[in-house]
């Protein structure tokens, strides 16, 4: 069984039915015992980071993500929840990969919204895909390129399109509303 995050963000119908469409079975939730529990989890999300890292606190729900042993995807805010810090509200996050969510400098136009393709991909996650492939992004914050950069993204300057370490996988852009491309990242990490 498959496990999407439900914590007060949005999206979470759209990746439901992906996964459905992929032919696993999943349930919405918040409830700790069935994240731990679950095959895979994903942490989708479309919001603001400051409120979304409260409703995970105060559901305990930042020590059960942090604590998971199964691999795990974040998508869109998910990924940002998942690093170090937010400019977003100043919000502390979860820590898993170590590196800071910043604002796009205002160079260019905010947010970033609409089709773009990799600079650099590698990693599982990403097999049978090529850097000429467009994922759909909408965000404001990006996470700086780090050690745990598995794809490359260009978008005024370079940024983390995905992340990864252990079995933390997290990606910027939305699968869910990537076509075939997004629908390939999917079914690689439900495959993991």
């Amino acid at each position: 069984m498959i496990a999407i995050l439900k914590y007060n963000a949005g999206n979470t119908k759209s990746v439901e039915n992906a996964v459905k469409r992929l032919g696993y079975e999943c349930m919405v939730t918040d409830d700790a015992l069935f994240l731990q529990q679950a095959d895979k989890v994903i942490f989708p999300g479309v919001g603001e980071a400051a409120s979304a890292m409260h409703y995970l606190k105060q559901k305990g729900l930042d020590r059960v993500i942090k604590n998971l042993k199964q691999p795990v995807l974040g998508i869109c805010l998910g990924l940002q929840l998942m690093c170090t810090s937010s400019e977003e509200g100043a919000t502390l996050s979860l820590g898993i990969f170590d590196v800071l969510v910043k604002k796009f400098p205002p160079t260019g136009i905010v947010p970033h919204m609409g089709w773009n393709n990799f600079s650099t991909v590698n990693s599982p996650l990403f097999d049978g895909i090529s850097i000429k492939d467009d994922v759909y992004f909408v965000h404001s914050y990006y996470a700086e390129k780090c050690p745990y950069t598995i794809a490359l993204c260009d978008y005024i300057l370079p940024f983390s399109a995905a992340l990864q370490k252990d079995n933390f996988y997290a990606v910027q852009f939305h699968t869910e509303k990537s076509g075939t491309v997004g629908e390939q990242i999917l079914k690689n990490f439900l495959a993991l």
